[in-house]
């Protein structure tokens, strides 16, 4: 088993005043060839967008573009014609495939809106876009690990993606031990802590740390605190 710790304070970060981002991995002004991905994992940002500000349309393509917000609306258009909505509890997917424009943008004036932008590397090119997004309840991930991505095609549960991939999120109450068994052999496992403490292998990981664990089939949890924790089992 190999582990690679990534603390909250090491990342990148770039201060645009209307967006505030920290980046787990290389991504525009950042460049760390030590960080440039784990497996399929290439982008795991932590962005603020301040109130009435956003991303003007842009164009993506075979890429697989996850969005989690933990508060405020993040609202998105696209040239397939959606236009959502997404806040706390939601998680939303597109796979960029053949290619895609969209924009986004804080829904709110007077607050901003929080959220992990993360990117996948897809196991298909040039697919048909695609856009997807549920609500999950914290009840729904109280104290376990609750699938909210999956690969596409399979009964896993949450919205799916082009990649043999699977996120899961939990809220863990202070001292609960879990254990996650990987779903796929020769799969790693990022763990991200979004607030609170947790020890892993020994390691203990507290706010915004990551810590990438290859070679292993299952992941022992203990929650040293209230924790939410994020999950990603990614192709390495």
């Amino acid at each position: 088993m190999t582990t690679t710790i990534h603390r909250a304070a090491t990342r990148g970060h770039a201060d645009h005043g209307w967006l505030n981002s920290y980046h787990s991995f290389s991504f525009a002004g950042y460049y760390n060839p030590e960080r440039m991905h784990f497996g399929a994992l290439r982008v795991l940002n932590d962005d603020t967008v301040a109130g009435g500000m956003g991303f003007g349309t842009h164009p993506h393509d075979n890429m697989e573009i996850i969005s989690i917000p933990t508060f405020g609306e993040l609202e998105h258009k696209d040239n397939m014609g959606n236009v959502q909505v997404i806040q706390e509890g939601d998680v939303q997917v597109m796979s960029a495939g053949t290619g895609i424009q969209h924009a986004e943008k804080n829904k709110n004036s007077d607050k901003e809106v929080r959220f992990f932008q993360i990117w996948v590397f897809p196991n298909k090119k040039n697919v048909q876009p695609r856009y997807d997004q549920q609500k999950f309840s914290p009840e729904e991930k109280s104290n376990k690990l609750l699938t909210v991505v999956s690969p596409i095609g399979s009964q896993d549960g949450g919205v799916q993606i082009h990649q043999d991939a699977w996120f899961s999120l939990g809220k863990l109450d202070k001292d609960l031990h879990l254990q996650y068994a990987l779903k796929k052999t020769g799969n790693g496992v990022y763990a991200f802590v979004i607030e609170g403490e947790v020890t892993i292998y020994g390691e203990k990981l507290g706010r915004r740390d990551g810590m990438g664990i290859t070679g292993t089939e299952t992941i022992e949890i203990m929650a040293d605190s209230s924790t939410e924790l994020l999950l990603m089992e990614i192709p390495v």
